[in-house]
C-alpha cells in the first residue's frame, strides 16, 4: 500500500527534490502531499510550487532552534493524512508533540556518518577535523540530536586535493541518491526497533491469504 509523505525544509530544497522525482519515478513507495516549511523566504518552496506539491506555513514561532508550539505542525500533517513525515534540511529539532504523533516515522538526512559530527555545519567540522572519508546518514529521529537508529549510510572520500566546496558538493550528491533509496527500503519493510538498532523482520502473512493457502493446498 503507498503511504502518504511530507516534507519538513527550511533551505534550498534539492533532498526535497530528489524525493519528488523519485516518487515521480515510482521509486520511493510513497506519495508526498506537502512540504511544509517554517521559513516563508526558503527557496525550498519556490521548488514545490513548479513541482506541483502544496506548500504549507504553520507558524514557527519566535524561537531559533525548535518550534515553539508544535500542535499546528501535527495537526496540518494530520488533515493530510500524512503517515511519514521526511526532514530534509528542516533546521529545527523536534519534541514530543510531533516525536509522539509519529513514532519511529520521521525520517531524517544529516551530511555525515553519523555517530561523527552530529549538530550544525557537520560537513565544515569534518573538513576542520581532517578525516579522510565522511558522508551522509538517514535515521530515524527521536529525542536525541542526530542519534536516533541508523537507517542508511554513503560513504564520501576526501580526497588529497579536495576543497571544502567540492567536498559539500559531492556529499549533496550522494544525499541525493541515498535518501530516496532508503525511503523506498524504509516503506517496502517491516521492522522492529533493537535499541538503536532497527532490525528488519519478515512481513506477517494476512489471515485471509495464509486460509487460501491452506485451502489450497487440501485441494
Amino acid at each position: 500500500m503507498v503511504q502518504t509523505l511530507a516534507v519538513l525544509a527550511s533551505g534550498q530544497g534539492t533532498n526535497f527534490e530528489a524525493l519528488v522525482l523519485a516518487e515521480r519515478r515510482g521509486e520511493l513507495g510513497g506519495r508526498i502531499v506537502a512540504l511544509l516549511s517554517d521559513d516563508p523566504q526558503a527557496p525550498v518552496l519556490e521548488r514545490a510550487r513548479r513541482l506541483g506539491v502544496e506548500t504549507v506555513l504553520p507558524p514557527a514561532g519566535r524561537f531559533r532552534s525548535r518550534l515553539e508550539d508544535e500542535r499546528p505542525w501535527r495537526d496540518a500533517l494530520a488533515a493530510r493524512g500524512v503517515e511519514v513525515v521526511l526532514l530534509a534540511g528542516f533546521m529545527r529539532r523536534l519534541h514530543a508533540t510531533l516525536l509522539d504523533a509519529f513514532p519511529d516515522r520521521i525520517l531524517n538526512l544529516h551530511p555525515s556518518l553519523l555517530p561523527a559530527f552530529p549538530g550544525l555545519d557537520p560537513i565544515g567540522q569534518a573538513w576542520a577535523h581532517g578525516v579522510r572519508v565522511t558522508g551522509c546518514t538517514v535515521h530515524l529521529v527521536d529525542d536525541t540530536l542526530d542519534a536516533g537508529p541508523i537507517l542508511g549510510q554513503s560513504v564520501v572520500e576526501v580526497r588529497e586535493d579536495d576543497t571544502l566546496a567540492a567536498l559539500t558538493g559531492r556529499i549533496h550528491a550522494a544525499e541525493h541518491r541515498l535518501y530516496p533509496a532508503v525511503v523506498a527500503r524504509y516503506l517496502a519493510g517491516h521492522w522492529r526497533r533493537d535499541g538503536r538498532r532497527l532490525v528488519p523482520v519478515a512481513a506477517p502473512v494476512p489471515p485471509a491469504a495464509g486460509v487460501a493457502g491452506r485451502e489450497r493446498s487440501r485441494a
